[in-house]
């Protein structure tokens, strides 16, 4: 008698739990299956886009947790284990990591979103946070420029993502703006025709789009030519630097004069 009852038991056991048993190692198989195929996806689909290789097996390997957990979280439910407070205690965990490094986190999603949409890469001169300089490493939480005189600045990306950034490698040419003032005496006339004779002798300086000299403003002490040229990238200095100094060169050269700010004082008798 007690060999049925027991056996009535073990066959009650079997039967309720045999197939929640069966159903969980399935779902386990199946979904560790998925798991895989989701991250080997994703790699591809990262390498293909070359994301940064820190980037990538961060995201992967945080990805396969979160969906490792999901997946222990499901088999549990499907053996009857009341899940909800599972739910809730990862929750709670969640908002105090998250609440503890609030500032980290917001750096980290900053880094995530500069490696992913890439408004700059390495290599790239950027003005951005009120900084300028090559970009030498882009980190998860913090982004290094190199500024010409070789200082380096460390910007966290929370900031970094969230503000304006000016790309100035973006474009292979660039335009470069001068503003020469002479004195009311000088000629119009001549006086952008000595501007246009040093640009025209730059072989840097590119023909189309074709330079601009035009007279901008009438000011208290000049008139101002604002002057426009084009040039490839890497050659903005060399021609900044030289149209500077060899306009300078020719308009002493033609006799027109470059004046000075005068002010004028006001004497009033007692």
């Amino acid at each position: 008698m007690e060999i049925e009852k027991w056996a009535e038991i073990g066959m009650e056991f079997i039967t309720t739990y045999g197939l929640k048993v069966i159903g969980a190692i399935a779902i386990w198989i199946v979904g560790s299956w998925v798991i895989k195929k989701i991250m080997k996806g994703l790699s591809t689909l990262m390498a293909k886009r070359e994301y940064d290789l820190g980037l990538q097996k961060f995201l992967v390997n945080l990805l396969n947790w979160v969906l490792k957990i999901l997946l222990v979280i499901t088999i549990l439910g499907n053996l009857g284990v009341e899940t909800t407070s599972f739910a809730a205690i990862i929750a709670a965990a969640g908002l105090a990591i998250g609440m503890a490094l609030q500032g980290s986190l917001g750096n980290f999603a900053g880094g995530v979103l500069i490696l992913i949409f890439k408004p700059f890469k390495i290599g790239d001169y950027i003005i951005a946070q009120g900084e300028a300089g090559t970009v030498k490493e882009i980190e998860i939480f913090t982004t290094k420029l190199r500024t010409p005189d070789n200082k380096e600045i460390i910007i966290p990306n929370g900031s970094l993502s969230n503000g304006n950034i000016t790309n100035l490698s973006t474009e292979d040419t660039r335009r470069v703006d001068f503003t020469f003032g002479v004195g009311y005496d000088s000629d119009i006339k001549q006086t952008k025709e000595v501007i246009l004779s040093v640009i025209e002798s730059n072989p840097k300086i590119l023909k189309d789009p074709a330079p601009a000299v035009n007279v901008s403003e009438l000011a208290d002490s000049s008139i101002n030519f604002f002057t426009r040229v084009w040039v490839n990238k890497e050659d903005y200095w060399d021609v900044n630097f030289d149209i500077i100094e060899r306009t300078k060169e020719a308009l002493d050269a033609a006799g027109i004069d470059i004046p000075y700010p005068h002010s004028v004082e006001i004497h009033k008798e007692a």
